[in-house]
């Protein structure tokens, strides 16, 4: 197909919020200056979008996958495959992913601490890793990566594993550590395998001298891990296989990058980008802009920092993460405008007075030097009801983007 364009999708995480007294009945995004995006939706195409589906909550990792293109409802592996691609241990196919927390046990295996204090150093960290990873019970690998703090990623790597099994975290203090059980026959070689790990990783902190130096500094031993989120990585179809098109992601989080490279993105890292308020806002821009000068059909661009100021009930600060958004996408349209395709928009709207994610639409506006516009002025969850894409869902995204940057052929003759 001829005259194809870059394809951009920008999402500012939680961006969508409810009207705040405080702000005299406005939204942040109404309350924000955004000279940008209110150009972007006067030129552009407009709509409100529910994520998943009208009522439905999304959560960060389903509704990317919805954005990306893939039913959520089909091709959701648990939030472990994701967030331990993120954190660059390379799941693969048959594997069963999880997100960890070091703690501390008793004797007994009674919780003390789910996350054993929280503080450690890096020295710690590999340490207690180089304990952990290589691994093998009965077959079965285990990979194991210390990340920030108390969390980690592991993946069981083995024939016949399975994530349908019960959870050994009790989810708090003072009880014993929960036998892991078979949710279907299937699973009961990883249920097996995850006893016996647990024990075995005990067995292999409980003594080590960097435990007891923590305990000298009055910080709890590390002497355990606690797993949860279990998936299992699935084959599944890449964006290069779906649509033919070579992509990037730029994001701070490792739940962001792991779901993008679970469907075939390439992670382009960029210095200063943390995922708060105090991400390098510049260097994204500037990283973005990279890409599509470079080979990249499609660049995704994930910020964090909107949502976490919802979370915090901050409702400046979330004003703030607009306006930098706004800015950088400013930077972007001004170098590489006549070549792109944009999209922005949010993953799930999170209400600044609640602090959690809610079923409420979000606004999303398409842009480029040739789309016709329609009658919205601003961008904001209010004037994107007058759009005249109306409402469409998060699996929309990926055919209206990439159909108007030249990337779907022609159905029919």
């Amino acid at each position: 197909m001829s005259d194809k364009r870059k394809a951009v999708f920008i999402v500012m995480d939680g961006v969508g919020d409810r009207p705040i007294p405080k702000l005299g009945g406005k939204t942040p995004l109404q309350a924000a200056k955004t000279p940008v995006f209110d150009r972007l939706a006067k030129e552009g195409q407009n709509a409100l979008m529910n994520v998943i589906g009208p009522g439905i909550t999304p959560g960060s990792d389903t509704a990317h996958l919805a954005l990306f293109g893939y039913n959520p409802l089909e091709d959701y592996p648990g939030r472990g495959p994701l967030e331990t691609l993120g954190t660059g241990l390379e799941s693969k196919p048959g594997d069963v992913a999880f997100r960890t927390n070091f703690a501390t046990l008793d004797k007994d295996m009674t919780v003390l601490d789910r996350r054993a204090g929280r503080v450690f150093t890096r020295e710690e960290q590999d340490i207690l890793q180089s304990k952990i990873d290589g691994l093998e019970i009965d077959g079965v690998q285990i990979q194991f990566l210390a990340t920030v703090e108390h969390r980690g990623a592991m993946i069981l790597r083995g024939e016949g594993l399975f994530a349908e099994i019960s959870d050994v975290d009790p989810h708090e203090t003072g009880v014993k550590i929960w036998e892991c059980k078979p949710l279907k026959p299937e699973a009961k070689k990883t249920a097996d395998v995850i006893n016996k790990m647990m024990v075995e990783i005990n067995k292999r902190l409980r003594d080590l001298d960097v435990n007891k130096e923590r305990e000298k500094r009055g910080l709890p031993a590390a002497n355990a891990i606690l797993i949860r989120g279990p998936g299992r990585h699935s084959e599944i179809q890449t964006l290069k296989d779906k649509y033919g098109i070579s992509s990037a992601v730029i994001a701070g989080g490792a739940l962001y990058i792991g779901t993008a490279k679970y469907v075939g993105m390439v992670h382009e890292p960029v210095e200063g980008q943390t995922g708060t308020i105090d991400t390098n806002f510049h260097n994204i821009a500037m990283k973005t802009i990279e890409c599509i000068e470079g080979d990249y059909d499609y660049v995704f661009v994930h910020i964090k920092a909107t949502d976490n100021a919802s979370h915090d009930h901050n409702a400046e600060e979330k004003i703030l993460a607009i306006e930098r958004s706004d800015e950088m996408v400013g930077k972007i349209i001004d170098t590489v405008g006549s070549k792109i395709v944009i999209a922005v928009t949010g993953d799930h709207t999170t209400p600044v007075s609640t602090g959690d994610h809610s079923c409420d639409p979000v606004p999303i506006v398409f842009w480029s030097e040739f789309i016709r516009p329609d009658r919205a002025e601003k961008f904001s969850e209010i004037d994107a009801a007058i759009g005249g894409l109306h409402t469409i869902r998060g699996l929309d995204v990926m055919p209206l983007l990439l159909g108007y940057a030249g990337h779907i052929e022609k159905f029919g003759a």
